[in-house]
């Protein structure tokens, strides 16, 4: 893992620009086997070995995708599920559903019912879950720019009217002493409007 300061560090890299993912399972082996399969991502990983722990660590922090087995005590994964969906804070959590019972058609319906992006029988792909991985965090990565993006825009307009506003105030005034700083203000208007450009861009 690479940190600040160290060869091919990233300011991107930084833990608040990461996408964790969560695992959620409870068996200690399918943990380990998690975390194996997708060490080589290179994202922080975090461990929950029920539902009510999952739904605590989500509550917590924010995650690119959730793995999340379905043959659990207690809360199941079906009921996780149901629960991250119901949430506002967490209903756009992609998840993706890891079984252990093959050929029963009904769980896939079920997970898919319940809201589930994806759905993996065990044992799985290494290469093929790690890539269904990949997708999700890309797009995490994505909303999370798109996001910032559009905070400067609305801090950006919001510049705009309020030196709009001054604009038209000293119009109102009809104060021709006060050219030289319209001229100025229209400048510095065209400024910014030329910098959001450039972020679409």
């Amino acid at each position: 893992m690479r940190t600040a300061g160290s060869p091919g560090y990233r300011e991107s890299e930084r833990t608040d620009e990461r996408a964790s993912i969560l695992l959620v399972d409870d068996m200690e082996d399918n943990l380990v086997a998690l975390e194996a399969v997708l060490g080589p991502l290179n994202e922080p990983l975090v461990r929950a070995r029920s539902g009510e722990e999952a739904m605590k660590a989500l509550l917590r922090q924010t995650f690119a995708v959730v793995l999340l087995d379905v043959g659990m005590p207690g809360m199941d994964g079906f009921e996780t599920a149901t629960n991250i969906k119901r949430l506002d804070q967490t209903k756009n959590v992609p998840i993706i559903f890891l079984t252990g019972t093959e050929g029963d058609s009904g769980y896939a319906f079920r997970g898919y019912a319940t809201g589930a992006a994806d759905f993996l029988t065990k044992p799985f792909d290494p290469w093929v879950l790690r890539a269904k991985v990949t997708v999700f965090l890309e797009l995490h990565r994505k909303n999370r720019q798109l996001e910032r993006l559009l905070a400067r825009e609305q801090k950006q307009l919001g510049e705009i009217a309020r030196r709009l506003a001054a604009i038209e105030n000293e119009l109102a005034r009809g104060n021709p002493a006060g050219a030289g700083d319209l001229r100025d203000q229209l400048t510095s208007l065209e400024e910014i409007i030329r910098e959001m450009r450039r972020g679409r861009g």
